[in-house]
């Protein structure tokens, strides 16, 4: 039986980053790391027992920016955000 790589069915190519991140929700800060990214969206990690809302705000000071994000997926440690809108950090 062939092994077939698995489909890709991301919209857009996704940079493999190694980030630290800050999870901001309910005025919680929760450190975590970003694995990869692009413009509309972000895989981060995160501790398996923690707590993660829908939505929150996501620190990323290499980048200099506050992003909202929105959580579409979870799995173990990994949890894949979009990120819908942004704003530089005052």
């Amino acid at each position: 039986m062939a092994n077939y790589p698995e489909t890709e069915r991301r919209l857009h190519v996704r940079e493999f980053v190694l980030k630290e991140a800050t999870i901001i929700a309910n005025g919680v800060r929760i450190g975590c790391s970003v694995r990869n990214q692009h413009h509309h969206g972000a895989e981060l990690r995160v501790g398996v027992d923690v707590d993660i809302p829908d939505r929150f705000l996501l620190e990323v000071p290499a980048d200099d920016t506050v992003y909202r994000a929105l959580v579409r997926w979870r799995r173990n440690e990994r949890i894949g955000v979009a990120l819908y809108s942004n704003a530089l950090k005052d």
